[in-house]
């Protein structure tokens, strides 16, 4: 479990969904959260199949814009 950092500033849940809905399909908004992983596997579902996973990755994030409440360090958003 990750605990919060009292030193981590919160991000903004705006720019969260902003990202999520526009740029969700390449990760954007979980590299911006912390959470590498699930961007990385965004961004190279996207690219290896010549755009044709950006679709359900989309969904992904779409899914993810409604549901996550705090970032990979464990704060919640402002």
């Amino acid at each position: 479990m990750i605990t919060p950092t009292s030193t981590a500033a919160p991000k903004s849940r705006t720019a969260y969904i902003l990202l999520a809905v526009f740029l969700g399909a390449y990760g954007i908004h979980n590299f911006y959260a912390g959470d590498k992983k699930a961007g990385l596997i965004k961004v190279l579902v996207s690219l290896l199949t010549c755009f044709i996973g950006a679709i359900p990755m989309w969904i992904w994030a779409i899914v993810d814009a409604i549901n996550v409440k705090k970032d990979a360090n464990g704060v919640d958003f402002n």
